[in-house]
């Protein structure tokens, strides 16, 4: 007898909120830095408010809710196979959190997200425009930075679109829906699983921590 599904909060608010935030920043810097919509300062700011984010999501991964642990979403080669296997020829259930192949998905843009933070701390067009760190390293590094910084924008810009493409997939060939979710944080679930949240107010804190920790090290750089 198939159980019925419940509407079931999977995502909590830091989570949701870090997620559009993010979105929000990486479009704007895009359009700063390619297109000039805005002065370049406002690219560093928007750089540095990105990398308190990661920082964030980072520590949030180990000490926030279930759903948004790493131990939670992060499976072996194994699982991973077993759950394309199911997706391609079966109909699998919707996950409560991230599916074992999204979540690898996530760790790959954090990940490419923080080099292209922590590049541009050192990066410089040796025009007019460079990041904090440029004066603090040799010539050779900054150069090698710079690179970084170029290349892995490449590399964001096509994780992006794969992330999109999984998203628009999952709701025209499974009818699986992971949009709205993370708007209002809530699964139509069949059991109902009963999750663990962590309160927001210790996300809040983690996040003047993650402030601080960055305002420092700009405050170190001369910023």
């Amino acid at each position: 007898m198939n159980t019925r599904a419940e509407s079931t909060r999977v995502w909590d608010l830091p989570t949701r909120l870090f997620h559009w935030a993010l979105t929000a920043l990486i479009v704007m810097q895009y359009a700063t830095g390619e297109y000039h919509v805005l002065d370049m300062r406002w690219h560093y700011w928007l750089g540095y408010a990105t990398l308190v984010l990661i920082a964030f999501r980072l520590l949030w991964g180990f000490a926030g809710s279930q759903t948004s642990r790493f131990v939670d979403f992060l499976r072996g080669p194994d699982v991973v196979l077993r759950h394309i296997h199911a997706y391609v020829y079966q109909n699998p259930q919707s996950s409560v959190g991230h599916n074992p192949l999204g979540g690898w998905s996530v760790l790959a843009l954090l990940a490419c997200m923080l080099v292209q933070a922590v590049s541009g701390l050192f990066a410089s067009d040796e025009i007019s425009e460079q990041g904090p760190f440029a004066d603090h390293v040799s010539a050779r590094t900054m150069h090698l930075m710079t690179k970084v910084h170029g290349w892995n924008q490449n590399l964001l810009l096509i994780l992006i679109a794969l992330h999109i493409v999984a998203v628009l997939l999952h709701l025209l060939l499974k009818h699986d829906n992971l949009i709205v979710p993370m708007f209002s944080g809530r699964k139509n679930l069949s059991g109902a699983p009963r999750l663990r949240f962590v309160s927001s107010w210790w996300a809040l804190l983690l996040l003047v921590v993650c402030a601080a920790a960055v305002t420092a090290l700009l405050w170190f750089a001369g910023e």
